[in-house]
């Protein structure tokens, strides 16, 4: 049986950790830039903010209701999704990481009858351990755990864990379930599954494998099986992705090259991080950047360099000596750029990398020492070492006029507790 841990309203719950007095109230996190809507109190969702509404959309229902804002903080979130899988680590054997607010473990060493209660104990010590509320989900297979999770969100009752184990619970958990909200259908195959008549899990449970398959290949019928009960999803095994994208608009339009240069590191670093995490490589990169097509009073420029390396790699400062270099040779003075971003292209198996013959890196070793790196910072938090090119200039990039402190990582910004 497996359990998926999901954290409720999660950068919301983060902001709350450190602010009890905003329980109760709404509250959102916006995305970079003070952009758009990322996360949302339940209190904030019965006003009616949508996910991913732009800020100044909904402007008057922010002042009106008094919703709290705040700019992404992800090294707050980063810790404290830590923390709260760290906790899940110490009840299984077996732990799989999905995203930075789910969790799944296993549980087939406590008895069916237990299995309930041990989950309840657990959301109860990540509450008390973290402050971060969670849901649970319980059943045969990855999917149906995710099902599971959502009831055990929404509904007070089930004291934060739902259990899927019969065919009964699972038919009676599929009937009202959208199609949408299933694991694995994205918006294409909800798209499709519309168009066929089909609204919920259970009228697409209900079909024939041929009909999954046929309709959505072998991700719908894995899916499929899935909700049948049949444990067919490894997350490990998924599908790498093809491309690795990480770009971002600044507050201000940037005009120095260092500054550029800074940004398009940071970008290029992380994206190989998520390179590593797939075991893959990639043998081709773009780095591009350009100014806001919005304005006609400037020079438009737009830079966009590709960059194929002589051997596959995912190492992150070779990735971002590419990058670098490919930006100095576009990079044109006094333009204002408002936009960048890194994309890693032609992406393979870490294991298919073909050596070239005049290759004269160490490659070996520096695999050693990357291996090392991302070592300490899955120790002591992301950015615990950096590249000289991505040290952080005094420049102000990005828009964050709601950002909280960093309570955990930063000793500047650790909590002051006055005593009476």
């Amino acid at each position: 049986m497996f359990a998926l841990c999901d954290c409720n309203n999660f950068f919301v719950s983060c902001e709350r950790v450190f602010r009890p007095d905003l329980e109760g109230k709404p509250v959102v996190v916006l995305s970079g830039n003070d952009g758009c809507v990322v996360s949302r109190s339940n209190e904030a969702k019965a006003l009616g903010i949508p996910m991913g509404a732009p800020l100044y959309q909904i402007r008057s229902i922010v002042d009106q209701a008094g919703v709290v804002c705040f700019s992404s903080n992800f090294s707050l979130y980063g810790d404290l999704s830590d923390r709260v899988m760290s906790i899940l680590r110490q009840h299984t054997m077996r732990f799989e990481q999905y995203s930075i607010d789910e969790g799944f473990i296993t549980i087939d060493h406590i008895p069916a009858a237990e299995q309930k209660t041990y989950c309840e104990r657990i959301v109860r010590a990540i509450k008390q351990g973290v402050g971060v509320p969670v849901s649970m989900g319980i059943a045969p297979t990855k999917t149906l755990a995710k099902v599971a999770s959502k009831y055990a969100k929404k509904f007070k009752g089930y004291h934060g864990v739902c259990v899927i184990r019969t065919d009964e619970q699972r038919v009676k958990a599929l009937h009202d379930f959208e199609i949408g909200d299933v694991w694995g259908i994205g918006r294409k195959a909800k798209a499709k599954l519309l168009s066929a008549g089909i609204t919920t899990a259970l009228q697409f449970a209900e079909r024939p494998a041929a009909f999954a398959q046929n309709l959505l290949h072998k991700p719908g019928l894995l899916t499929w099986q899935e909700l049948h009960g049949q444990d067919v999803i490894d997350i490990t095994q998924l599908p790498m992705k093809q491309s690795i994208t990480t770009s971002r608009t600044f507050a201000h339009a940037l005009t120095e090259q260092s500054v550029l240069e800074e940004q398009i590191a940071n970008f290029c670093a992380h994206c190989a991080r998520q390179l590593r995490t797939q075991h893959s490589a990639c043998q081709q990169l773009l780095v591009y950047a350009h100014t806001s097509s919005f304005r006609s009073d400037i020079t438009q420029h737009y830079l966009n360099e590709i960059v194929t390396l002589p051997v596959a790699t995912a190492n992150t400062p070779e990735l971002v000596n590419y990058a670098l270099a490919a930006l100095r040779r576009a990079y044109r003075p006094g333009a204002l750029y408002k936009k960048a971003g890194v994309v890693l292209l032609k992406i393979i198996p870490d294991s298919a990398v073909v050596p070239d013959l005049f290759d004269t890196k160490d490659r070996e070793k520096d695999s050693r020492l990357q291996r090392v790196l991302d070592h300490i910072d899955d120790r002591h938090g992301k950015r615990a070492i950096l590249l000289g090119a991505q040290l952080p200039s005094d420049a102000e990039v990005y828009k964050t006029e709601h950002k909280s402190p960093l309570y955990t990582t930063d000793l500047r910004d650790i909590i002051t507790v006055k005593a009476q």
